[in-house]
């Protein structure tokens, strides 16, 4: 859901571009706190099939809106919603300076709706759908399908809050409509998100469990053996 140059008025492209500034700082400190020497590495990879995936692009108005896979949920599950964020982040950003994919005006905008917004829906979702679902490779699964699907889908009506706020370009009819039609379509993509999103993590936790930030960071304590009497007393 790249956002082109001139399709919101300056003004609330700023306000939008210090929001995600102050956001990604916030991201950062917290963000180190979770770094060590395997999320590091992951994080990398992970930015780099977010970067791969969301070179695919589908036009959704011919005035400069475009919508894709997002990858915030993958990146949550795998390296937390801190160091996910941030690599949405570096992903947007260098789509914008090195090809030109998104306004580079329009860079706090892009940043709100897909690392932010995105991330955050997606991670709340996880969070809650893993303290009712089983442990399991189809728990995890569904996890994963479904919080993309929504992130994807919230993450888009971040942009029609924006366009209400300040939209210069007429993209037809009226709020409701352009929010339907923002919905419908990344419905569609939020499948694809989501079938992406859950075999790719639950491949990495059949074979490095550990690697699965989602599941090390709620994984319950195991309780303490119990103590077995030394027949005749201690000695």
């Amino acid at each position: 859901m790249h956002i082109s140059n001139g399709i919101i008025d300056g003004p609330v492209a700023a306000i939008f571009g210090a929001l995600a500034l102050a956001v990604l700082t916030f991201c950062v400190l917290r963000g180190r706190r979770d770094l060590d020497d395997r999320l590091a590495p992951m994080a990398g990879l992970v930015a780099a099939f977010i970067f791969a995936v969301q070179m695919l692009n589908f036009p959704i108005f011919t005035a400069g809106v475009s919508g894709h896979l997002l990858g915030g949920v993958l990146a949550a599950l795998l390296v937390g919603p801190w160091v996910g964020a941030l690599c949405v982040a570096v992903v947007l950003i260098v789509q914008a300076l090195v090809f030109g994919d998104g306004g580079v005006a329009m860079l706090g905008l892009n940043i709100t709706n897909m690392a932010i917004i995105g991330t955050a829906a997606g991670y709340l979702l996880i969070a809650l759908l893993l303290r009712v679902l089983p442990r399991t490779n189809a728990g995890l699964a569904i996890t994963a399908f479904v919080s993309a699907l929504v992130s994807v889908v919230v993450a888009s009506q971040g942009f029609v809050l924006e366009y209400w706020l300040g939209g210069t370009t007429d993209l037809g009819g009226n709020l409701a409509g352009l929010a339907g039609t923002m919905a419908g379509v990344h419905l569609l993509i939020g499948i694809g998100e989501g079938l992406i999103t859950a075999t790719t993590v639950v491949t990495v936790a059949k074979v490095r469990p550990d690697l699965v930030y989602a599941l090390r960071a709620r994984r319950p304590v195991a309780p303490a053996a119990p103590t077995v009497p030394v027949a005749g007393g201690a000695r």
